[in-house]
């Protein structure tokens, strides 16, 4: 099969779909298959060392960050009549994978519906926590994000009244998808419950009560390389290196993350512990205010940025990674990484939770009721416990099943499964 895929974002930026999307191109070239990776070009330092890759397709774009780390391609009839041309010199094209909520999407979608090609959509993002945490009219965007899509895509049949929500955003490209899938089984639960379910490319969005006659979304997790946890593993000692407990902390640094309250949590926890930050993002600068601010009895370390391969093995050594967001994360892909290295995890979302097993210290009282608990104490509480039981040599243990199911190998074949029904 030909399966082109289309992002919001350049396949070697920062971001987990990114990460996730490179790994699937790689397993799918293994198992035999062509790749073809559609998504804004790259502008910056980056971009000019950056070696040609006969796999990426590089649109036209603008950037969009002051970093000029991300960018964005215009959809409409100038890029379709690119993308059309660039296309034309490859293989015919078996199936659009479409893994992007905004730019991406829409012309992905804009492709698939002119040339009659069937449509994968993986589901990345809660897009209405996502939107709610980073812009300042959350609403507004929403409403604008709405209105956008239909101009682009077209007016299909909807449930009525039109929403202008992140759900009713979604559903709308779900009305145009063949096949819809999701990271976790708790998010491919949510997009259910939102009507966000594959209906094909007739373009027809049925009634929210008519559930039970729909397809349903395909649970597909982001997988860990196997070649690389096999490397990371072969060279890890199965023994613990003495000393104080030492905890991973790593993500963007924005709000939805969390990372200020973590470190208000680790003062007040007063665990002896090292703690290293990995990363970087717009509240870098509050974190380290922060630090110095409330001088926890923890060493704190800010690593910064560092390549995936890097920060598995940091991952492997560490006693503990610190989840701190809450309903954000579709997968929580870091603690999942955690548990194939071996590696516990302090959670703060129960969602998260609910999947991972065995293997994790939860944030407040064994979430009761699926309730997150997002106060400071809570997550100073469950440091403490951590910090205690590592001490003692007797920390939780993560599911041993989950090294296994985590490979990309077996989501790899998972995935081509879900091409192949969606092509038939």
């Amino acid at each position: 099969m030909h399966v082109v895929m289309f992002g919001d974002q350049h396949a070697e930026t920062l971001g987990g779909a990114q990460v996730s999307m490179r790994l699937q191109r790689r397993f799918l070239e293994k198992a035999g298959h062509t790749v073809t990776i559609v998504a804004p070009a790259m502008h910056g330092p980056r971009a000019r060392t950056m070696s040609a890759d006969a796999a990426y397709l590089d649109l036209p774009s603008m950037p969009v960050t002051f970093d000029r780390e991300y960018s964005m391609s215009w959809p409409g009839r100038r890029t379709d009549r690119w993308l059309d041309a660039a296309l034309r010199s490859r293989p015919p094209v078996d199936v659009v994978h479409v893994q992007a909520d905004f730019w991406g999407a829409f012309i992905g979608y804009r492709f698939a519906q002119r040339h009659s090609i069937p449509v994968v959509h993986t589901m990345h993002n809660r897009l209405d926590v996502g939107i709610e945490a980073t812009a300042p009219f959350p609403k507004l965007v929403l409403r604008v994000l709405n209105a956008w899509q239909r101009r682009v895509l077209g007016t299909a049949p909807e449930v009525s009244p039109v929403g202008r929500d992140g759900w009713s955003y979604l559903r709308r490209f779900a009305a145009r998808a063949d096949a819809v899938t999701a990271p976790s089984a708790h998010f491919a639960r949510r997009l259910e419950q939102h009507g966000v379910v594959p209906q094909g490319r007739r373009g027809v969005l049925a009634p929210l009560d008519a559930l039970a006659t729909r397809p349903g979304v395909d649970v597909i997790w982001n997988g860990i390389d196997d070649d690389l946890l096999d490397g990371i593993l072969a060279s890890s000692s199965a023994e613990r290196v003495p000393g104080r407990p030492r905890f991973v902390w790593l993500g963007r640094m924005s709000p939805e993350k969390r990372l200020l309250p973590f470190l208000e949590a680790l003062a007040a926890s007063d665990v002896d512990a090292e703690v290293e930050l990995i990363g970087g993002g717009g509240q870098l600068r509050a974190a380290r205010r922060l630090v110095e601010r409330l001088r926890p009895r923890a060493a704190v370390v800010f690593a910064g940025r560092m390549p995936y391969a890097e920060t598995l093995r940091k991952i492997a050594r560490a006693d503990a990674v610190v989840q701190t967001s809450i309903g954000f994360e579709t997968q929580g892909m870091t603690i999942f990484e955690a548990a194939a290295l071996g590696t516990p995890s302090v959670v703060s979302d129960p969602d998260l939770a609910s999947e991972l097993g065995p293997g994790y210290w939860p944030v407040g009282v064994a979430f009761p009721e699926g309730i997150p608990d997002a106060s400071v104490s809570a997550l100073a509480d469950a440091l403490r416990a951590a910090a205690t039981d590592i001490t003692a040599g007797a920390p939780v243990v993560p599911d041993p099943t989950i090294r296994e199911r985590f490979r990309q190998s077996s989501r790899t074949a998972a995935m081509i499964e879900v091409y192949k029904r969606a092509r038939a």
